[in-house]
């Protein structure tokens, strides 16, 4: 795949223009069960106890994703991922997502057919149910994503950053770290002389088959465990985006308290810094019942002189930080 859109051939946006685009796009994407859907000037879903979720987040191709190491199909779950988490980690059940995309003139409509098959699979795969029901299209000289995504509580609070008490146990659900190590692989071994990221690279050195470039490229969130969490009585969470100790450092600030980290459940600097897992952290009761795929990893604790420790030590609570990390070649 070269540094622009790919291995791909036939029309592109630029010959077809945006209706033939649109109608190519919207055929293939996840329907729902919206009042309205796609083709007016909003849509209408239904908001069962009278409130909803939103949340949104971008993708642009630079800093968040290259086409030398990504599929538009990659892309395009990766974009119904994240969004999807994030409603996750409020308590909620996803059910809508709003998309909109600005691409090259130049860019062929198989690349943007491929990223609406990607939204399609992560949304059957990841949250039955769930649609797409609209967007917009637009142009840009740089790939550009915008997803939108809404939740159903379902007559619960939402879960907050703000909740978690001392005494609390703080625990896990997914992965920690393989992302990261999946893209530290793909800089190292997916890349030319030149340190360019390269398509033919990451085939010839096997970093394309490898499965934390797989988690990197198509993370896969435990989405059904944010519900899980809120009614165990779960009292804060927030989505494993940026890494467990900044991630952290932020409920800790928004509790008010301070998170001890066990070093056995926590073992290594990836595990603590790495992004782009979309786990999820959660706080429970000390004698709740963890749900789902949720895993102790540590306690919460009266707030001190740091937000995160690691068997009482001082962790930095650092990460991924788009601003301070990108150096023109992140993943």
């Amino acid at each position: 795949m070269d540094a622009q859109h790919g291995d791909q051939a036939g029309p592109t946006v630029g010959d077809l223009g945006e209706l033939e685009v649109l109608d190519r796009i919207v055929r293939r994407l996840p329907a729902g069960d919206p009042i309205v859907g796609p083709g007016d000037d909003c849509a209408v879903v239904a908001a069962p106890d009278g409130r909803f979720v939103v949340t949104t987040d971008m993708m642009v191709h630079g800093p968040d994703f290259r086409w030398a190491w990504s599929s538009p199909e990659d892309i395009g779950w990766k974009a119904a991922a994240t969004n999807l988490s994030d409603v996750a980690a409020m308590g909620a059940r996803p059910t809508a997502l709003v998309v909109a995309l600005a691409a090259p003139q130049d860019t062929p409509v198989t690349v943007l057919e491929g990223f609406a098959d990607g939204l399609r699979a992560a949304v059957e795969a990841l949250s039955p149910g769930c649609g797409v029901v609209g967007g917009d299209l637009s142009t840009s000289a740089t790939f550009t994503v915008s997803v939108t995504a809404t939740g159903d509580l379902g007559g619960r609070d939402a879960v907050l950053r703000t909740g978690a008490r001392p005494g609390d146990v703080l625990a896990v659900s997914g992965e920690l770290g393989r992302a990261a190590r999946g893209l530290a692989r793909l800089f190292r071994d997916g890349v030319d002389a030149a340190g360019e990221p390269s398509r033919a690279a990451t085939v010839a050195s096997g970093a394309d088959s490898d499965p934390d470039v797989d988690s990197q490229r198509r993370p896969v969130p435990p989405i059904a465990d944010g519900v899980r969490a809120a009614e165990a009585g779960a009292t804060a969470m927030l989505d494993l985006s940026d890494g467990l100790a900044i991630d952290g450092g932020r409920l800790a600030r928004a509790s008010r308290v301070t998170l001890d980290l066990d070093p056995e459940a926590v073992p290594d600097r990836v595990a603590l810094h790495g992004g782009e897992d979309h786990g999820l952290l959660a706080t429970f009761p000390g004698d709740a019942r963890l749900p789902g795929g949720f895993r102790w990893i540590g306690t919460v604790r009266e707030r001190g002189a740091h937000d995160v420790l690691r068997g009482g030590e001082a962790v930095p609570t650092t990460g991924w930080d788009p601003y301070a990390d990108w150096d023109g070649a992140a993943g």
